[in-house]
């Protein structure tokens, strides 16, 4: 026996606006790198790793022709831009007072370094979303874009970058 299901509502409330009317996310994780925070005080100062994961959430005001915000298969670039900087990667800061020996070990072939202003979880979430955001402005003209991006460095701690670009919605 068939049955007729109940009409669809297809709008918002009255009242209701936001211009990201839909939102997507995409999460890429088991990325190993380490870090050094040498300014820190504590055990943070000892170079120590993670398996990161980054979370992105992506918003858009209409859907492509597809009906996505974003096709997670057109991530590709930003999955590989993730990769060469995050696994098995040992992030150091550009004014670390020991890069010169950590530059020695690399030549020696016991590291992969990358060099940053910041390796904090906070710097490196803002990081991903402006490779996002640069990433999905060519792709979408600006219909699509990344609204926040967490970086987690394991189950009990992570970081958020969360900003709207200029463009968005263009």
């Amino acid at each position: 026996m068939s049955r007729t299901p109940p009409p669809l509502i297809t709008a918002a409330p009255p009242g209701f606006v936001d211009p990201a009317r839909y939102r997507s996310t995409k999460t890429f994780a088991d990325l190993p790198c380490a870090h050094r925070q040498w300014r820190h005080e504590g055990h943070c100062a000892f170079v120590h790793g993670y398996s990161r994961s980054f979370h992105f959430e992506f918003a858009a005001a209409e859907l492509s022709e597809t009906h996505f915000v974003v096709d997670f298969g057109g991530l590709k670039p930003l999955r590989a831009w993730l990769e060469a900087w995050f696994d098995h990667t040992l992030l150091l800061c550009e004014d670390d007072p020991l890069l010169p020996a950590f530059r020695a070990l690399e030549a020696q072939g016991a590291a992969d370094l990358r060099v940053l202003p910041s390796v904090s979880m906070e710097y490196c979430a803002r990081l991903a979303w402006a490779q996002a955001n640069a990433l999905l402005h060519e792709q979408s003209g600006g219909r699509a874009w990344c609204e926040a991006v967490e970086c987690r460095e394991n189950p009990k701690n992570s970081a958020w970058y969360r900003a709207v670009p200029e463009w968005a919605g263009r």
